[in-house]
């Protein structure tokens, strides 16, 4: 009696598990269309943000009123020091709108000709090019700022402060389709991984598939990894044309070309085996077909809205920002953004590297404990 082949096993049930899902409008609407259209939609918009991020030098004065009258302002947000070499390159790529430096104008001969200078402060102002518009609304919300405050406390002939503006740095622009496409090819792989394998599971016991497939050779395992697989190659194609469409559509920053490609696309696949588990959690715990959609969205939604991918986290309060960081999706994001934008390696990015691998080791030993085959 010949030994039944386990490998060809998988590869037919690999095989018709793939077809089925192209037969699967939604599936391909889902894992295709629906990233697309946003990556269009936001491919064709202007650059513009919700906030702009000024730092300031650390010998800056911070007791006078521009200083104080910034911290006031909705929408600016104040950069959290790292270092001069941080500070340097997040001005670069253009995280920060301007660097200012406010000093007494008695302090910089230089400026010792301007009225009233002894009664004034100078602003070094330096920005970069990567820095967009975002360097010109920075400038004109610090102008409004002087005005503000020249109109409270000094007549016509005095100013509180004079702008000093220095070349701008050189750096690569740094525009919203580089933030957005690697949140839209992260939330893309959460939703298919979750949707996708909850639904497809519990479909397969509600059918009792599963059951006929217990009464043949076939390894339960292998039909765990058939199943998986066949979604793994779908959204990796999905994760391909998305970025092959926003590099040359909308020329989308691949730092390092094939290479960042590449490395781009393994950490997705790193990131959609962790969100298939969270799928195969969903489809043991869910009592019938109606629960998927709420149980998925409660794991979906907090991540679309909290992990980055239409706005950055910074943008969040401050007490929200260890749980936005805390997210899988948000680690996902943030090590696509860094291997595609500033060309990082795939290793170079460890830090969301280990957090994903917290969250895989966490979800699949729940999925093990929880996860029924009828």
């Amino acid at each position: 009696m010949s030994t039944y082949n386990q490998f060809t096993a998988l590869k037919a049930l690999s095989k018709a598990s793939f077809i089925s899902l192209l037969k699967s409008p939604s599936s391909i609407f889902f894992s295709i269309a629906f990233p697309l259209i946003f990556i269009v939609a936001f491919g064709i918009m202007s650059d513009t943000g919700t906030k702009v991020t000024i730092a300031f030098e650390p010998d800056s004065d911070t007791s006078n009123a521009i200083y104080q009258s910034l911290k006031q302002v909705p929408v600016v947000k104040f950069y959290k020091d790292k270092g001069a070499a941080q500070r340097l390159d997040d001005l670069k790529k253009g995280s920060i709108a301007a660097v200012l430096n406010i000093k007494p104008s008695a302090s910089n001969p230089a400026l010792t000709e301007l009225k009233d200078s002894n009664n004034s402060f100078v602003i070094n102002f330096q920005t970069s090019i990567a820095s967009g518009n975002d360097q010109n609304i920075a400038k004109q919300i610090v102008e409004s700022v002087i005005i503000n405050i020249n109109q409270n406390k000094f007549s016509d002939n005095q100013t509180v402060a004079f702008i000093k503006e220095a070349k701008p740095i050189e750096g690569r622009p740094y525009r919203y389709l580089d933030f957005f496409l690697p949140g839209m090819l992260g939330f893309s792989m959460l939703s298919a991984g979750i949707f996708g394998t909850a639904f497809i599971f519990f479909n397969l016991k509600q059918t009792l598939v599963l059951k006929r497939f217990f009464a043949t050779p076939v390894k339960r395992l292998n039909i765990i990894i058939a199943e998986g697989s066949s979604r793994l190659i779908l959204q990796m194609i999905a994760a391909a044309i998305i970025i092959i469409v926003g590099y040359f559509a909308f020329d989308y920053t691949l730092l390092n070309g094939v290479r960042t490609f590449l490395e781009m696309m393994a950490l997705c696949f790193f990131g959609l085996v962790i969100f298939l588990g969270m799928g195969f959690i969903i489809s043991s715990i869910a009592k019938n077909e109606s629960l998927i959609p709420p149980l998925a969205n409660m794991i979906t939604m907090p991540q679309l809205l909290l992990s980055g991918v239409f706005l950055s986290t910074s943008n969040f309060p401050d007490w929200l920002q260890p749980i936005c960081n805390a997210l899988p999706l948000t680690q996902l994001n943030n090590g696509l953004r860094a291997i595609a934008f500033q060309g990082k390696s795939f290793i170079d990015v460890w830090e969301p590297l280990l957090i994903l691998t917290i969250w895989g080791v966490i979800v699949y030993a729940i999925a093990v404990k929880v996860f029924r085959w009828e």
